[in-house]
């Protein structure tokens, strides 16, 4: 999940600097999300993981 979310991160930097403004917004918001999304499901799993342990 971190690999797609830093996937997108370089797409969208490589739009901004080719100047193509759509492309990189909608880019960086797909990264951002997978990001959250990568944060939330890493901490459930250190927490439940340190439980069964």
């Amino acid at each position: 999940m971190l690999s797609w979310a830093i996937t997108f991160l370089i797409i969208a930097i490589v739009a901004a600097v080719l100047g193509f403004g759509g492309i990189a917004g909608t880019a960086t918001g797909i990264a951002k999300i997978l990001f959250i999304i990568f944060l939330i499901l890493f901490v459930v799993s250190f927490f439940f993981g340190r439980r069964r342990g």
